[in-house]
């Protein structure tokens, strides 16, 4: 009896404390919200960090992205010629990245490049006290440090969504077009015949926005809330790959249920 009423006690903490954790990054969000005024104010502070975020991932989103784009190739077309239809490579490919695999490889990649480091930078900050001291300098650090971070990475996310899915449509067309063999001409016009802005282009930005939203407001929040300790940090870097990660795999099945069904 007593081992179910502490099984059901540590069930109860455990929500409790879930519940307060999504109450405060409400909040923050919010705050966010309240102290973007003034955030603007100092357009360098944003600009700076669309650089730190957004330039500064180009290098792994090029890269990953054309890689993906290489792989789409050659899995489609060995797929697709089996039914003698490896003219729609292109199609494949373009589908594949817009609709699903650009967001959200683009997603991961920003949760582990960015979302860390911005996690890393705020919890460094709150255990040398850097924040506290704006405070007492009568500086928020809402308006100073988070709300920049925050619309950089919602400014970022989409560009290079974009980036990564136009990169991994040269990957599929070098393999396919270039080192395979497949008809340029059907490569391109069987893409553009197929391709629908509002039902796919568009659709897939608004998933691009919303995982930017995602992966910014938990990296924010979880460098905001870190224990100010060396392992407090490294615990909050940790906790923001993967809930970034299990976010973004988890919006992005609610997204396509409610775009593509």
């Amino acid at each position: 009896m007593n081992n179910m009423l502490n099984f059901i006690a540590g069930v109860g903490s455990s929500f409790r404390s879930k519940m307060t954790r999504l109450g405060a990054g409400t909040r923050l969000f919010f705050l966010i919200l309240i102290y973007s005024v003034d955030s603007f104010k100092r357009i360098g502070l944003t600009i700076r960090e669309i650089y730190f975020t957004g330039v500064l991932s180009l290098v792994i989103i090029i890269v990953s992205a054309f890689f993906v784009g290489m792989v789409l190739g050659l899995q489609g077309y060995y797929t697709l010629e089996k039914y003698g239809s490896s003219e729609a490579i292109g199609v494949l490919v373009a589908l594949a990245l817009v609709r699903e695999l650009g967001p959200v490889v683009t997603a991961l990649l920003f949760a582990g490049r960015a979302g860390t480091a911005i996690t890393a930078e705020i919890g460094l900050m709150k255990a040398t006290e850097q924040l506290s001291a704006m405070e007492v300098m009568a500086v928020s650090p809402v308006a100073r440090i988070i709300a920049p971070r925050f619309w950089a990475g919602m400014i970022s996310m989409p560009i290079l969504a974009t980036i990564f899915s136009m990169v991994g449509i040269l990957g599929g067309y070098f393999i396919a077009v270039l080192v395979i063999g497949v008809d340029e001409g059907a490569f391109w016009s069987q893409m553009q015949a197929n391709v629908d802005f509002s039902n796919d282009i568009v659709d897939g930005a608004i998933k691009s926005i919303v995982f930017g939203f995602a992966c910014t407001i938990i990296a924010l929040f979880e460098g905001f809330d870190a224990p100010p300790t060396a392992e407090g940090v490294s615990r909050a870097t940790t906790r923001t790959v993967v809930i970034s990660s299990l976010a973004v795999l988890g919006l992005d099945f609610i997204l396509t249920s409610f775009m593509f069904v």
